[in-house]
C-alpha cells in the first residue's frame, strides 16, 4: 500500500459523520520552499499517544521536523520530503496501541 493510500484509509477510518466536520488534515506549501502537514488527533486513537520530536537535517532542501502540538501531528519538510513527512506519521500511527 502506498503512503498516500494509507493516509486516505486513515482519514476514512476517522470520518464517522462528526469528526470530519471539525477536524481533518491539511497539506500546504512553505515559502522556503517546502511542505507542511497538520493532522488533527482529537477524537482519534492517537490523541493521547506520546511522540518524540523528530528532526532530520540533511541539507537546506532535504529535511523534516515533526512534533505534536495543540492536539495535532505537525510536520514540515523540504520540497521533496512530503512523502517522508506522511511516512513519519504512518510509522508512528502504526506503532501506537490499537483501541478496542
Amino acid at each position: 500500500m502506498t503512503t498516500i493510500d494509507w493516509l486516505q484509509n486513515w482519514y476514512a477510518a476517522q470520518a464517522d459523520g462528526e469528526w470530519e466536520h471539525e477536524y481533518g488534515l491539511r497539506i500546504d506549501t512553505l515559502d522556503n520552499p517546502g511542505w507542511s502537514l497538520e493532522i488533527d488527533l482529537k477524537g482519534t486513537s492517537l490523541e493521547a499517544q506520546p511522540f518524540e520530536e523528530l528532526r532530520v537535517d540533511r541539507s537546506n532542501s532535504d529535511w523534516i521536523h515533526c512534533r505534536l502540538e495543540d492536539g495535532q501531528f505537525r510536520g514540515w519538510g523540504g520540497p521533496l520530503n512530503l512523502s517522508e513527512l506522511v511516512e513519519a506519521f504512518r510509522e508512528w500511527a502504526d506503532r501506537a496501541p490499537k483501541k478496542g
